[in-house]
C-alpha cells in the first residue's frame, strides 16, 4: 500500500485528542494517540504448510500484548493506527507480510518503515516475489484479505476528527538508495523498471465528507501536508514541522499538483460498514470544518507493487500543533 491505505475506528475528537498534550510558548501540541510509538500489539501468525509452515511475526500500534494464532487484527485501545502489516487467507492458504515494525529511538520505541521483497515458495516448486512498501497510517485494516484484486477495499482511510491544526510535528530518520529508477514487481512478471527515483513521503489531507443515500461518499479538501524524502539523513531529525495549508491552495507556491492534487484513490467504510471509495469532488473554503483526518507515512511512493528495494523510513512522537 502505498498512496491508498487504511474501521471502524469511531471514536470522539475528545477521545483522539485527549489529556496527552503539552504547550509551548506559543503553540499547543498534542500527540496523537500512541503517537509515541511506545505501545505495540505483537502478533504471532502460522503461516499454511504449503508455503513452509513458519510463525512469522506481525507488529501493529496499540496497547502492549502478544496474540498467537491466526486471528484477523482489529484496532485495540482506541488505537487510531494501522500498519501495511496484514494476514492473508487465499484460498486457504495463509501468508503475511510484515513491513513495519518496531525499533529503538532514544529511550523508547519508534516505527520502521521498509521497503522490501515478499517472497513466497509453492511446495518448492514455484516462487512469487511481491515489492512490498512498509506503510503507517490513521484508519483501520480488515483482515484476512481474500484476494489481490479486494486489497485496497481492505483499508479504510481515515478517522472522524473536526480539529483546524496549525501543522504536523514528528521525528523522522530516513535511508534511501537514490537510485535513479524504481522497480515495480506483482508477482505475476518479472520486475520492469519505472521512471524516477524513489523517496519516503508522508501526506496529511483534512477532509469534510458526505455520505449520500446510497451509500457513496465524496470528499471536500479541507486541509493539505504533503512532504517527501528523497535522500538519507544520516540520523535522527527531531520535531519537524510542516505547515498545513487550508481551502484551495492550487496558487499557493508551495502546491504540487502531483502530490497534493484531488485524491479518487482511497477507500473508507460507510454508516452500512461497506467499503467504498471516497472521491474528492473539490476544495473547501479556508474556513471550513473537516470530517475525517487522514495521515499516512511510507517508506516508497508510486503507487502498488512499486518503489526501491531498502527504503527505510523511521518516524516518532506524532503531533499536532493549534
Amino acid at each position: 500500500m502505498n498512496q491508498s491505505q487504511l474501521s471502524s475506528v469511531v471514536f470522539a475528537a475528545a477521545i483522539l485528542f485527549g489529556p496527552q498534550s503539552s504547550v509551548t510558548a506559543q503553540n499547543k501540541e498534542k500527540l496523537i494517540p500512541f503517537g509515541d510509538m511506545n505501545h505495540w500489539v505483537i502478533r504471532n501468525i502460522n503461516e499454511s504448510a504449503v508455503i513452509g509452515g513458519n510463525t512469522k511475526t506481525l507488529y501493529e500500534i496499540g496497547p502492549n500484548q502478544t496474540i498467537n494464532g491466526n486471528k484477523p487484527y482489529h484496532n485495540t485501545g482506541n488505537s487510531p493506527w494501522a500498519t501495511s502489516n496484514v494476514m492473508a487467507k487465499v484460498m486457504g492458504v495463509v501468508k503475511t507480510n510484515c513491513s513495519v515494525t518496531r525499533d529503538k529511538h532514544d529511550s523508547g520505541y519508534c516505527a520502521k518503515m521498509t521497503t522490501h521483497i515478499e517472497s513466497v515458495k509453492v511446495l518448492g516448486l514455484m516462487n512469487i516475489n511481491v515489492l512490498a512498501a512498509g506503510s503507517l497510517f490513521l484508519g483501520s485494516m480488515t483482515e484476512p484479505i481474500t484476494s489481490t484484486k479486494d486489497g485496497p477495499k481492505s483499508l479504510n482511510w481515515g478517522i472522524p476528527f473536526t480539529e483546524r491544526p496549525k501543522a504536523i510535528k514528528y521525528d523522522y530518520r530516513v535511508a534511501v538508495s537514490g537510485a535513479k529508477n524504481r522497480i515495480k514487481q506483482t508477482g505475476f512478471s518479472k520486475p520492469s523498471s519505472v521512471p524516477g527515483q524513489d523517496y519516503a513521503i508522508t501526506v496529511l489531507v483534512l477532509q469534510k465528507r458526505t455520505e449520500d443515500a446510497k451509500g457513496n461518499i465524496t470528499a471536500k479538501r479541507v486541509g493539505t501536508m504533503v512532504v517527501r524524502y528523497g535522500r538519507s539523513t544520516g540520523g535522527w531529525v527531531n520535531g519537524a514541522t510542516y505547515e498545513i495549508m487550508y481551502g484551495d491552495i492550487r496558487n499557493n507556491p508551495k502546491y504540487n499538483a502531483d502530490l497534493m492534487g484531488l485524491r479518487q484513490c482511497d477507500y473508507a467504510k460507510n454508516s452500512h460498514g461497506k467499503s467504498v471509495l471516497v472521491r474528492e469532488t473539490g476544495w473547501a473554503d479556508a474556513d471550513e470544518k473537516p470530517t475525517h483526518l487522514a495521515l499516512q507515512f511510507s517508506s516508497s511512493h508510486g503507487g502498488a507493487y512499486i518503489g526501491t528495494p531498502g527504503n527505510t523510513f523511521w518516524v516518532d512522537n506524532v503531533k499536532l500543533v493549534y
